[in-house]
């Protein structure tokens, strides 16, 4: 099997026609086919279909070509490094709303001073999102809350957030004390995210053990939106301290629950070993060491280092 094939097949996929690759890839169209017909008999499986309209993808094919980008992309990669003579390529990492909040910047600086020559993309969305992208090869690496890895992930418990019960200074009903039992929030009305959020699924659960009723008085899927909520008075919130941490922090009172078990782990999960590349395998390397960093010099509330 050659590089070439590879990268014939994907443009093919790519294109969704022979003539359109050919023309893409500068080849007769004859010659293109002929590459395709050969790589298909060396994997003795139908890799294209032909349809009314051009070519799609086999189940088979459409497996093969997500391995393929993968690899072309670290033959790419390779040839860049080889060139510079220093660590280059492409890495995408994925992280939830809560945790760019505290870490996107951080991480773009450590990057930036260790790999200048790195090209790093920075995606931020919801962690069951973050996971059905890595599923897809979309993303090297993410931070994400759902320990249902793939088999093929590799899985990293990193750290350990409380949660807080926030809501704006002079909020009526707010509790006095500095940590509260979830018993004692019955009757203060919250916002939260919708059961899509990992978040809503770890408080359901606690909730569900102790036969609590909570007042969900909205739902909101925006961090952002969900904060401004809070800020206005309108609603408290339930959520880790890296909620406020881009909002001015005399403006909000908060209170940690001190319910047992009632905390978040934070996995950073990435592509294998042997897919991930040698730029995801040093940003994985940094993205831990600024995490733990953040935890040790106390600027991610409520934040601690995983202990095993």
């Amino acid at each position: 099997m050659e590089i070439r094939q590879l990268r014939y097949f994907a443009c093919v996929v790519e294109a969704g026609s022979m003539g359109k690759a050919a023309r893409e890839l500068g080849v007769v169209t004859s010659a293109l086919s002929q590459q395709i017909s050969r790589l298909e008999s060396e994997l003795a499986t139908r890799l294209l279909q032909r349809t009314g309209t051009g070519v799609v993808p086999t189940d088979a094919g459409l497996a093969f070509f997500r391995q393929a980008q993968l690899a072309l992309r670290h033959v790419d990669e390779a040839a860049r490094a080889a060139q510079q003579a220093r660590l280059s390529g492409h890495v995408s990492v994925g992280m939830a709303p809560t945790t760019a909040a505290v870490m996107g910047l951080p991480l773009m600086l450590a990057m930036r001073e260790r790999y200048p020559d790195v090209r790093f993309h920075l995606v931020e969305s919801l962690s069951g999102h973050l996971m059905n992208m890595l599923n897809a090869r979309q993303l090297d690496l993410a931070i994400v809350f759902n320990s249902e890895a793939g088999r093929r992930w590799s899985v990293m418990p990193l750290l350990d957030e409380r949660l807080f019960v926030i809501a704006a200074k002079g909020f009526k009903g707010f509790p006095k004390q500095k940590k509260v039992r979830l018993a004692g929030l019955t009757s203060l009305p919250l916002v939260m995210p919708t059961n899509m959020h990992g978040l809503r699924s770890l408080l359901a659960g606690a909730i569900g053990q102790q036969d609590l009723s909570i007042n969900i008085a909205m739902e909101i899927d925006s961090l952002a939106m969900l904060m401004d909520a809070v800020g206005a008075g309108l609603v408290a919130t339930i959520q880790p301290g890296a909620a406020i941490a881009r909002l001015p922090d005399k403006a909000f009172l908060m209170s940690e629950i001190s319910d047992p078990g009632l905390t978040r782990r934070n996995l950073l999960v990435s592509l294998s070993d042997d897919e991930l590349s040698p730029a995801g395998l040093a940003t994985r390397v940094v993205m831990r060491d600024v995490a733990l960093r953040l935890v040790r010099e106390g600027r991610w509330t409520g934040a601690s280092i995983h202990e095993p």
